[in-house]
């Protein structure tokens, strides 16, 4: 990933915590039929997963997800292809009319995460299970709904397992880039967030919170 030196994100904790936040992310590979590409939810362990030492987990952390083994991409999987997987934060366009200095082109502001990292297959029905209730917790269970995993009848559960496998990708390589006016004035970064935050769309409305937060502004600041 291109990422000029002002929109470089390399805290672990800020990027661990913005893929869980942004978990929804899009899995990479290449094999004999080209680039497939599959949209998941990710879950991230750090610090030792399920059943692993701490001393054995990979220090960037681990993603798992699950996918259908009617996937193309499993076969890219099963012939161990690497991954690459990208999670995506808020993005928005942004007009040169908002800054002081009216001097340049318009951009778009936006936040992206890369992990790359050597897939294994998780095919054992028990484990794939433990995948699954792993990620209905995290996803599912604080809502309070009335649905639960538990209450499924076993034949449909077994059906499911036949139909799906989970994927371990211990991640060996982690990049970040946050562009969110880093390199412009502070005066043109919140002409940037004060019009963003005047768009009905979430994106602008998200991408300002962004800019606030990773920038340090001042809730009380305006343009």
């Amino acid at each position: 990933m291109y990422t000029p030196k002002p929109y470089v994100e390399d805290d672990l904790d800020t990027l661990h915590a913005h893929m869980r936040q942004w978990s929804f992310a899009t899995l990479i590979t290449h094999g004999e039929n080209g680039v497939q590409a599959t949209h998941l939810p990710f879950l991230l362990e750090t610090g030792g997963g399920a059943g692993q030492p701490p001393t054995q987990e990979p220090a960037l952390g681990v993603l798992i997800t699950h996918l259908a083994r009617a996937n193309p991409q499993y076969q890219d999987l099963k012939a161990g292809a690497p991954a690459l997987v990208i999670f995506q934060g808020p993005h928005a366009f942004v007009s040169p009319s908002w800054y002081v200095n009216q001097l340049t082109f318009p951009t778009w502001n936006y936040a992206a995460i890369h992990a790359r990292g050597q897939p294994t297959l998780i095919e054992e029905p028990a484990d794939i299970l433990a995948v699954l209730r792993k990620t209905v917790m995290t996803y599912d269970t604080p809502l309070g709904g009335a649905w639960k995993f538990g209450a499924m009848p076993e034949e449909l559960i077994r059906s499911r397992m036949k139909a799906i496998f989970a994927l371990r990708i211990p991640i060996a390589g982690l990049e970040g880039k946050f562009k969110l006016n880093q390199d412009k004035s502070h005066e043109d970064r919140l002409g940037v967030v004060a019009a963003l935050e005047r768009r009905d769309d979430v994106q602008s409305r998200e991408t300002a919170a962004l800019m606030r937060a990773h920038l340090n502004l001042d809730p009380a600041d305006s343009a």
